[in-house]
């Protein structure tokens, strides 16, 4: 168990669900016709989580497809380094915030701080809300953390992978 999965333990709390999985950035291209008759490309970017490349490209498709009748293709993947994701359950958080914590740990036979970066997501409203979403999920750590970056992001949407055997979130 890594340093950050002992730190921050899966916790549930009436404001934020946590979830740690492997995550790919993958941006989506689709060709929509406009009003007046001309093609349009535009290019969507979701986090998804999976457990391979193709697994990623697979779901980010599907999702894409629900919501155009054009034509869709991959034009970027990459291995995102989420710690964790925090979803909130307030729906009006529509956002996704890129934030980097900042941990000091202290190496017991030499007695050096050092200093660990973890990259989470948050979902949120407003920049300040997504502070007030991280300050909610850490209270109950023991390990002292420092917000050292917090930036809103282009993703239109996080999709999580059912667990085997179950339904969908938006099923629920």
């Amino acid at each position: 168990m890594s340093i950050f999965a002992a730190a921050l333990t899966l916790q549930h709390n009436n404001i934020m669900k946590i979830h740690n999985a492997q995550w790919y950035e993958v941006k989506i291209r689709t060709s929509e016709q406009t009003d007046d008759g001309a093609m349009k490309d535009k290019t969507t970017p979701y986090v998804v989580e999976a457990y391979s490349f193709s697994d990623a490209e697979d779901v980010a498709i599907k999702e894409a497809s629900d919501y155009t009748s054009g034509s869709i293709d991959v034009a970027d993947i990459k291995r995102a380094r989420y710690i964790e994701i925090y979803f909130s359950d307030d729906t009006t958080d529509d956002r996704w915030y890129k934030t980097t914590l900042q941990f000091v740990t202290v190496n017991e036979k030499s007695g050096k701080e050092k200093v660990i970066n973890s990259h989470h997501l948050v979902q949120a409203s407003s920049l300040q809300k997504a502070v007030k979403n991280i300050e909610e999920v850490m209270k109950g750590s023991m390990q002292d953390y420092t917000i050292a970056n917090i930036a809103e992001t282009a993703f239109l949407d996080v999709i999580v992978k059912p667990a085997t055997g179950q339904s969908s979130e938006e099923d629920e």
